[in-house]
């Protein structure tokens, strides 16, 4: 995986091409299905682009949780996607956003278990597919459908079994914390170091005092920065991406921020090269 800061990468940032490259991004990210289905005229832009700077993926669509049965035919054409461009590096939501036809939603699946073991298997068969290891992102939730076990043995459970990695999705953890009155860092720390492949900071909107919803829409909060700092210091400085999906701003905006993932990164010891 790449070291140091990212970019999310909309297609509406197709005209920003030049100056993300001039930029200090060490990395730039897309979902794969926003992309892959496209023929390579709508497709140039992005080759152009990765011509020059890393390209991660993160999905949208893979529903580990499902009750389906897993589509293998859209993993298979994920792994031509990845293959096309070079790309070690896959990531999905630890969600699920199907059931007899896709909902356009990231649900939570279930804290059990049994759903945990079940996630794990259909992770270790993409992986299989894909002939990489991927990795899976904590994700923000306003109901919980089981508290057989709290989301961190949850995490904990599918990381161990399906032998993946993790994307911390620091904006998320703050997000669910106050959501549902547990402690950020506590998660923070629970996570395995050597699992985490990558991280993820965002925006969120403030409903409430105890109702936070994750928009990737605004910039990055006060107290989600700090618990990117602490998620340094508990585990060593790894690739941080920022994400914004909407209300896009000029691209200097974005780029105060992920100078000030990289500000923050260069205050931590690095971790090693082969992480």
């Amino acid at each position: 995986m790449v070291k140091g800061v990212g970019l999310g990468y909309r297609r509406e940032m197709v005209s920003m091409n030049k100056e993300i490259l001039s930029a200090n991004i060490d990395y730039v990210e897309v979902a794969p299905e926003n992309w892959m289905r496209m023929n390579s005229l709508y497709q140039k832009p992005l080759k152009e682009l990765t011509e020059n700077i890393p390209l991660s993926t993160h999905g949208l669509s893979l529903s580990l949780g499902s009750p389906d049965p897993l589509d293998i035919e859209f993993v298979k054409n994920v792994k031509s996607f990845l293959d096309a461009y070079n790309v070690e590096s896959y990531s999905e939501h630890l969600s699920y956003c199907s059931s007899n036809g896709h909902v356009y939603d990231l649900m939570p699946i279930p804290f059990t278990y049994d759903a945990a073991r079940y996630v794990a298997k259909r992770i270790q068969q993409v992986q299989d597919i894909l002939e990489r290891k991927i990795a899976i992102e904590n994700v923000s939730y306003y109901l919980s459908p089981s508290n057989e076990l709290n989301e961190i043995e949850f995490t904990q459970i599918v990381l161990e079994e399906a032998k993946c990695d993790l994307l911390l999705d620091v904006n998320n953890v703050y997000v669910n914390s106050i959501n549902h009155n547990y402690d950020a860092k506590s998660f923070i720390q629970a996570m395995p170091s050597t699992a985490i492949l990558c991280g993820h900071i965002a925006g969120h909107y403030d409903e409430d005092d105890d109702l936070k919803i994750d928009t990737h829409g605004s910039a990055v909060k006060p107290e989600v920065w700090s618990l990117l700092e602490y998620a340094y210091q508990c585990h060593g400085v790894f690739p941080t991406l920022l994400e914004r999906d909407f209300n896009i701003p000029e691209l200097s905006e974005m780029l105060g921020e992920t100078g000030q993932i990289s500000a923050i990164q260069n205050k931590f010891s690095k971790r090693p090269s082969s992480v």
